[in-house]
């Protein structure tokens, strides 16, 4: 029977997906491919970490003081942090614990110290470079603007070189003691960078940063409620929550019981997400004027560049793997993979351009999909509500926890950390399915009607071919990719 799924309207998914549960295998319990929850184990088993080695005596900070006010939502903020880390070593410069910018995208105003311990990254990357707390009393007067001492992204290139700091930035910290970065998004290259900063990069992502108590105690909630309260501590658990996953551990002993395995998926499917993709999606003017509207808001200078300059347009930016998968498509996909019914699965991401119809209409064809919202009661969610990147923290942990994790925009910068962290202590027994969203467009696109066993073949290729151990590419994020030496040691 013919799986027919380019079905468009504004109302379409409930009726589509209900549609489609009754016309192809991904609707029953078939048994599940035997590499479905698996990466190649012997390849990716070479490989164990070692950021935390240093070769290297502390540096002393003694140029002046870096402050970085970082923008965008918590993985964002992550990198940022972490470049910066980079930059104060190598301009022998103190590090101010940094800020975090609020957005009128998140609307979150959390600080570092909210969301990670800033007691262990201090003192975890004391060997590496000097941080406080605050600038010294006599610098905190002094206007930073008036004295040229403020570096937006404006002023830097993307990705820039180490000898871009040394030349333009190390001489305004030695003249006025103090340089402010002000957004700091993807301003540092990843390739050529020595060894040891490049090592420094990653020991302040997978060592230095730590989600504060309050976060891995609800975090450790979230995994235990997602096995069923087995009592398993998983093998990324103490990494993400602490002391908390012992607890776990210890409180479930007496009721052992069998763990569910469970996927987390990444829809990566928000307004902003939408928005920013300048793609379309069935909504028609509607969807248009809204999105349209949601970018002269939040995006303006995207907004200008698409009224100014001709751009791709939005099927061709589909056509390219441009354009985020659809809840409806990421579905789709995970069928033709083999998941079948029975699968628990834990969305992040939830909050979906669409409404929450969308995610309920999913259902449909996995009744054990979950959110934290639905695993997380509103009192122990409560503390958590108006703070998106605290919320995020949790998806962060649901996600890399999982015994497999599915992305489906490969841009997304939670599903590259997530990936980097579960590669980095994984052991090779921490499955990512990446899709190719260029095949895959073209599997959606081309193929108005196609039999669901022929679908099946060439999506399992499409993601086959992203499956396997992968060391860092060239100019590639060491937080993504962190297979390179710098990151990790070869065992074979």
């Amino acid at each position: 029977m013919p799986l027919s799924y380019r079905v468009i309207s504004n109302h379409w998914q409930s009726k589509f997906l209900v549609t489609l549960d009754f016309l192809c295998p991904m609707g029953q319990n078939k048994r599940e491919p035997k590499d479905l929850w698996q990466e190649p184990f012997v390849p990716a088993s070479s490989w164990r970490p070692c950021a935390d080695q240093r070769n290297w005596e502390p540096n002393e900070g003694k140029n002046g003081y870096i402050l970085v006010t970082a923008n965008g939502g918590i993985n964002q903020q992550r990198v940022a942090v972490c470049n910066a880390v980079v930059v104060a070593r190598l301009l022998n410069s103190t590090l101010v614990i940094p800020k975090f910018m609020y957005s009128s995208v998140w609307r979150d105003v959390s600080q570092f110290s909210d969301i990670y311990q800033e007691e262990h990254f201090i003192n975890y990357l004391t060997p590496d470079i000097r941080i406080v707390r605050e600038l010294p009393k006599e610098l905190q007067s002094l206007d930073l603007e008036a004295i040229s001492s403020v570096v937006t992204d404006v002023d830097m290139e993307k990705e820039a070189k180490p000898s871009f700091y040394l030349k333009h930035i190390l001489p305004i910290i030695l003249k006025n003691q103090v340089v402010h970065f002000v957004g700091f998004g993807n301003r540092l290259a990843f390739d050529p960078i020595a060894f040891e900063l490049q090592r420094l990069r990653c020991r302040c992502n997978f060592h230095a940063l730590q989600f504060v108590p309050r976060i891995q105690e609800t975090g450790a909630l979230l995994l235990k409620r997602l096995r069923e309260h087995s009592g398993l501590v998983g093998p990324l658990d103490r990494y993400l929550v602490g002391p908390f996953a012992e607890s776990m551990k210890e409180k479930s002993e007496s009721n052992a019981k069998k763990a569910s395995k469970y996927l987390a998926l990444h829809l990566r499917f928000e307004i902003d997400m939408i928005a920013h993709s300048l793609c379309e999606f069935a909504g028609g003017e509607e969807e248009r004027k809204e999105l349209e509207a949601y970018r002269e808001i939040h995006f303006p200078a995207l907004s200008l560049l698409k009224r100014t300059t001709k751009l791709p347009s939005p099927s061709e930016l589909r056509s390219e793997g441009l354009c985020p998968l659809t809840p409806e498509e990421s579905i789709l996909m995970l069928g033709a993979l083999g998941f079948n019914r029975k699968t628990h699965i834990f969305v992040a991401g939830s909050n979906l351009y669409g409404g929450g119809s969308r995610l309920v209409a999913l259902t449909n064809l996995y009744p054990k999909l979950v959110t934290k919202e639905n695993l997380l009661s509103s009192a122990e969610l409560e503390s958590f509500a108006n703070y998106s990147s605290q919320l995020a923290a949790l998806d962060f942990i649901g996600c890399t926890a999982s015994d497999a994790f599915a992305m489906t925009d490969s841009g997304s910068q939670l599903s590259s950390l997530v990936s980097g962290y579960r590669i980095y202590y994984g052991g090779g027994r921490m499955p990512t399915i990446r899709p190719n969203k260029r095949r895959l467009a073209s599997i959606f696109m081309k193929n108005s009607t196609i039999e669901w066993r022929v679908f099946e073949q060439r999506v399992r290729k499409a993601v086959r071919q992203t499956k396997h151990v992968q060391t860092r590419p060239k100019a590639r994020s060491v937080y993504r990719y962190p297979r390179c030496k710098e990151c990790m040691c070869r065992t074979d």
